[in-house]
């Protein structure tokens, strides 16, 4: 499948590398087919987009929250994986939601509304998180300042 994305421009996504959310995701519950890209530039390591198959011009940037929190570890219950299908735990990929806003000091990520994809079928939903640990909006900027600079 070839695509026009906004931040990509046209690419191609291979059939085996859709992935599904049966639910949609929070706030885009039509939104159900996504491909996970990366600027091939910056590499792997932070942020990656969760582009929209349905809406080319509708990407997230995400990210793995144990680079900025690595004791990130939620409960989630157990009901709301079943939409995952089987999977084992080390082919379960927990991705962030980023917000980028102008003043990039001011970035953040959501602890709360963690996205859960299962490696061996590519299934994924979106939880929320219950209690008072992990923030909606919480701040990233200091921390990837620090990472880059190898403290």
């Amino acid at each position: 499948m070839t695509l026009q994305t906004k931040v990509f421009g046209e690419v191609t996504i291979e059939e085996e590398k859709i992935i599904t959310f049966p639910g949609g995701i929070v706030g885009f519950p039509d939104l159900t087919q996504f491909a996970l890209l990366h600027d091939e530039e910056d590499g792997i390591e932070t942020i990656h987009w969760l582009q929209s198959l349905q809406e080319p011009a509708f990407a997230m940037p995400v990210m793995d929250p144990l680079l900025i929190k690595e004791d990130y570890n939620p409960e989630v219950d157990d009901e709301l994986l079943k939409i995952l299908g089987d999977w084992e735990h080390d082919e379960l990929l927990v991705l962030v939601t980023v917000t980028v806003p102008q003043e990039l000091e001011k970035m953040t990520v959501n602890l709360k509304g963690p996205i859960l994809i299962n490696g061996k079928n590519r299934k994924a939903c979106q939880v929320i998180v219950e209690g008072e640990e992990f923030k909606v909006k919480f701040p990233i900027y200091d921390i990837l300042q620090a990472k880059k600079a190898g403290e």
